[in-house]
Parts: C-alpha cells; structure tokens; sequence
C-alpha cells in the first residue's frame, strides 16, 4: 500500500509529453542537418514585344476611359450652366442625349448595332430608327 501512495504521490507524465519530446529531437536534426537542393523551374523570358502590345492596350482603354469620364463632366458642367427662366427646348435636349448615348453604346461595341441595344436595353429595332432619325453616322 505504502508503494502505491508513494506513486501516487509523484507527478504524472503529461500526456503526449513522449510525442513531444521525440518531435524536438527531430526538429533539432532538421536544424543541423544539411537542406536538400531545390529545382526551381525557370520562367522563359517574356517576350518584349507581347509587353509592350499589353502596356499599350492597357493605355488605349484608360485613354477611352477618360474620355468617356471628360464627356460627361463636359455634359453636366452645360447642364449646370442652363437657365430655366430662359426656357429649355426639351426636345432638342432629349435628341442630343440620346444621340450621345447611342453613339456611346456604338463605339463600345464596334458599332454592333444589336451589342449597342442590348447596352441601352432597347431593341435592336428601335436602335435604328432613332439611328436612322438622328441621322447618327459612326
């Protein structure tokens, strides 16, 4: 009895010390030991050309894309600057916005006209007629 109260009372192992301790012993030989050689694949050398018809693109669209943004800021400072009191003929203004927006959804899409209605979510048969009204060339 004297021999069991005597293990009890000294401290149990702390489960998975083992596992532990045999980790350590294998992360210190990991450390000293010497690293395998790694292949890294090299990448072929970028074409120059293909690179410079990417930058290129790329600065053809942000170009077509501050153009459309100077467009409209053009557009609202004149809308800003009209007078009410003098009086607005909204026709003239509504053909003026749609020719704008039509010519728009035509330079996006090539001049596709059924690519440029679905854009503007309006027939392709509506497109040109007002095409066709406005006299819009493109």
């Amino acid at each position: 009895m004297r021999a069991e109260r005597a293990n009890a009372t000294e401290p149990a192992t702390e489960p998975g010390k083992d596992s532990l301790d045999r980790y350590n012993h294998r992360s210190q030989e990991s450390l000293t030991a010497v690293p395998p050689q790694l292949k890294v694949a090299k990448r072929p050398p970028r074409n120059r050309l293909q690179r410079l018809l990417e930058i290129a693109d790329t600065l053809l669209r942000e170009t077509e894309t501050l153009a459309r943004d100077k467009a409209f800021t053009d557009e609202s400072n004149r809308l800003r600057s009209l007078s009410l009191s003098e009086g607005i003929d909204f026709y003239s203004e509504v053909e003026r916005f749609e020719t704008g927006l039509i010519r728009l959804a035509l330079d996006q899409t090539g001049g596709h006209q059924a690519r440029a209605a679905k854009l503007l979510r309006i027939k392709p048969t509506t497109l040109n007629s007002k095409i066709k009204l406005y006299g819009i060339e493109y």
